[in-house]
């Protein structure tokens, strides 16, 4: 037996965890770990900034439901993905953080980018450690990957000081965890099962309403099952979007402001009772309203909401049990006076917004341009949708079709995810067309991931919706007496050309002022084979709000 370095550690556990690809920037005591995983023969996907190797890595983990790998150098390189980090923490997303540090023999020396990095990320990251002997790498890693997917999921991030990474160890003294995971599902409380269907069996107007829990339990065909046994209509939070396709039957979208209002049992599984869902409090949903909550993770059942039934258990084991104990209670075929309204309501906030679907004014309205994008793409592109404006314009415009066929800027709100959530979604699904919605404001803060994506050969096609700024211009202050308001301060950007931009490092660019020219830019922009950019110019007046069209988020 030989000896074996730290970072060679880190390379042989992700290696036996079958990590395949890698998301790093390169530089620091991180190098050696990252260089020893390619020589493994994983795929590395070197980034311009260390923030958009995070989410990278999210984008990655909610496409294939594994881990995503990010290693950034010491110092500031760590610091930098704290955004990336803190946003898949909030997304509930798994991420393993490799972060290099100053040496340990050195610490209170204030030794080169000596930092506290495990005290920095701990407030936005499920777990942090630091890995103090190299001969414990294997472990460290193990528990890792063990809290990132146990239960409620999220990013772990490890320290790796530079002399552990480099120090040598004998490999005989090399403790290799195994079979530190299971893979076990809690089912529900049978009693508590039975009583959640007699309640909504009782309901004049149930509702369920599903998050990004059916995802990561690949619980998609089992919630069809229990809509279609029973004819209760669906919603999604927008990270959860794609479970059932948006035109099924019990879907109604453009409904979703009135279902809220007026549900009386409202069935809530895999889903946190956030901003995203205003709490499930007044005036979003009744005062009156009952709720039945299923969660994997205790600790979300009754908060900020009380409950009328709380079920703790996988969203997929408990859906099942559902739909059985269903079984007779319901009639799926008989359009209840609820559905006929919420049916009735989508058509007239869907006729409400036509008008803007296929205006042919000029700046494009971005209504028309989701229209567009609507057309061309289908049912299994993966849409990446980052900005302000055109993110509300998107979602009450634009359905999604397929589980893990939405990424946006989640509970966070985190502009900036869209070139690399665009980069990390395809090199989990590189035989899906991925397309990036972005407005330019948002396009900015990684924009240069354009070049990672060009150097790599990963062929996004990113469509900016260029309304010359940050936000709509009629967004701003009021004061007193103005009925107007005026303009944020700085939101004036330019109808720049973020085309020309992408020509240079050597993709594919197109501008766009007529709408009648948008579906055949981004037809060329995907038969060009290259990483791409469609730059639209956008009405910078053009202002969205949150209960019109499509979506109603």
């Amino acid at each position: 037996m030989g000896t074996v370095r730290g970072e060679t550690l880190i390379a042989q556990s992700f290696q036996r965890e079958n990590v395949e690809t890698i998301f790093f920037m390169m530089g620091g005591p991180t190098s050696g770990a990252a260089a020893a995983c390619l020589d493994l023969g994983m795929q590395g996907i070197y980034v311009r900034h260390e923030q958009a190797a995070a989410m990278m890595a999210h984008a990655y983990a909610r496409v294939t439901g594994k881990p995503g790998i990010c290693i950034t150098p010491s110092g500031p390189g760590t610091a930098n993905a704290v955004t990336g980090l803190a946003n898949a923490w909030a997304d509930s997303a798994p991420i393993i953080a490799i972060g290099g540090s100053a040496p340990m023999r050195a610490t209170t020396l204030d030794a080169f980018q000596e930092m506290d990095q495990v005290a920095m990320m701990k407030p936005v990251v499920k777990a942090a450690y630091r890995i103090d002997m190299a001969q414990r790498v294997p472990e460290y890693v193990s528990i890792a990957f063990r809290e990132a997917m146990d239960g409620k999921k999220g990013p772990v991030y490890l320290d790796l000081p530079g002399d552990v990474l480099a120090h040598k160890v004998d490999e005989e003294k090399v403790y290799w965890p195994e079979n530190y995971r299971v893979s076990s599902r809690p089912a529900g409380d049978p009693a508590l099962v039975k009583q959640a269907v007699e309640l909504l069996a009782q309901a004049e107007k149930p509702l369920i309403v599903t998050g990004s829990g059916i995802l990561w339990s690949g619980a998609s065909a089992e919630l069809r099952q229990f809509v279609e046994a029973t004819g209760v209509p669906f919603f999604t939070t927008p990270q959860g979007r794609g479970v059932i396709p948006e035109d099924h039957t019990h879907a109604f979208p453009a409904a979703r402001s009135m279902a809220f209002r007026e549900a009386d049992v409202v069935l809530v599984i895999g889903a946190r009772a956030n901003s995203m869902l205003s709490f499930l409090r007044a005036p979003r949903f009744s005062p009156t309203a009952k709720f039945i909550n299923v969660n994997l993770d205790g600790r979300a059942i009754g908060h900020n909401q009380g409950v009328a039934v709380g079920i703790v258990g996988d969203a997929k084991l408990v859906l099942q049990q559902l739909t059985e104990e269903a079984s007779g209670q319901f009639d799926p075929h008989q359009e209840t006076a609820w559905v006929a309204q919420l049916a009735a309501k989508q058509r007239s906030n869907m006729e409400r917004s036509a008008p803007l679907l296929h205006s042919d004014a000029t700046p494009v309205h971005p209504l028309r341009l989701c229209k567009e994008v609507r057309e061309t793409i289908g049912r299994d592109t993966i849409l990446v949708v980052d900005g302000h404006e055109i993110l509300n314009f998107a979602r009450q415009s634009i359905p999604v079709y397929a589980a893990g066929g939405s990424l946006n800027a989640g509970p966070h709100g985190c502009m900036g995810v869209g070139v690399p959530f665009g980069i990390g979604a395809k090199v989990a699904a590189p035989d899906k067309p991925v397309l990036v919605l972005s407005g330019d404001g948002a396009f900015g803060w990684n924009g240069m991931e354009m070049d990672s994506a060009i150097r790599h050969n990963i062929p996004i096609v990113v469509v900016v919706s260029n309304n010359a700024g940050f936000t709509s211009r009629q967004t701003g202050y009021m004061t007193a007496g103005d009925k107007q308001g005026r303009q944020n301060v700085g939101r004036e950007l330019g109808h720049q050309r973020y085309d020309k931009m992408v020509e240079a490092l050597g993709g594919y660019g197109e501008y766009v002022e007529n709408p009648a020219d948008i579906k055949a830019a981004i037809e060329r922009a995907f038969a060009s084979g290259k990483p791409a950019l469609v730059n639209v110019c956008t009405d910078p007046d053009a202002q969205a709000t949150t209960d019109m069209g499509f979506g109603g988020y």
